[in-house]
């Protein structure tokens, strides 16, 4: 069986979820101590809303196999964009664009897909439009992260938050040097995040292709 553990960003949530969870029952039954089919409706819809808040937050084992010439997959989700776009904030000029959805029931924690040395971060709030949508890579609430890697030059990951997505956790730090594969954050409840990558790297996925986090290779430069 494959093993599984609960993101350190859950727990304040999952705590708080399941006092609620307790104290709504206690509060029905004690006024209406009868049970009725009430009773066992509330009790399977806090059930269900329980199981899914612990879903939101699980992190399942993955042995990662690290290539210095591969760009691994940063999020589990959807591939919902490949293009040749330009590159308003940081670049300034034409990249590579890969984006990947992220469902709520996705796993929510984001990873390097490369090493280097961080060189930019930046935190942008903005609106919450459906994290599909083509705008919401520039009109959303997001975080960028750049890394330089010494071979194949600079690398742009971008968090973004969508209409349901409302807190994105980013753990990069200008100058910090990080491995592939290693944890970049998490966006709670899931949203969307975007590589932007050299012209000339090789792009192995394909549109609507489903991906994972760790395991998925996005291509190679």
């Amino acid at each position: 069986m494959a093993r599984v553990k609960i993101h350190k960003e859950g727990y304040r949530i999952i705590l708080f979820t399941t006092v609620i969870c307790l104290i709504i029952p206690l509060v029905v039954n004690w006024i209406f101590p009868v049970q009725t089919i009430f009773h066992y409706l509330l009790y399977t819809g806090l059930g269900v809303i329980y199981i899914l808040v612990l879903r939101f937050f699980r992190v399942p084992y993955r042995v990662m196999q690290s290539n210095p010439d591969t760009i691994l997959c940063p999020a589990d989700g959807t591939i919902v964009a490949i293009e040749e776009v330009e590159e308003p904030e940081f670049f300034k000029d034409k990249r590579r664009q890969v984006s990947i959805f992220m469902s709520p029931n996705n796993v929510h924690v984001n990873l390097y897909p490369v090493s280097g040395k961080i060189v930019y971060t930046n935190y942008w709030p903005g609106s919450f439009l459906v994290a599909w949508h083509p705008k919401s890579s520039t009109e959303n609430e997001r975080n960028t992260v750049v890394i330089e890697n010494s071979h194949h030059g600079q690398v742009l990951v971008r968090q973004i938050a969508g209409a349901v997505a409302r807190r994105i956790v980013c753990y990069a730090r200008t100058n910090e040097r990080i491995n592939q594969g290693y944890e970049l954050g998490f966006i709670k409840f899931g949203s969307r995040v975007d590589l932007f990558l050299p012209l000339s790297a090789k792009i192995d996925v394909k549109l609507e292709q489903k991906v994972k986090g760790g395991l998925t290779q996005i291509g190679e430069f």
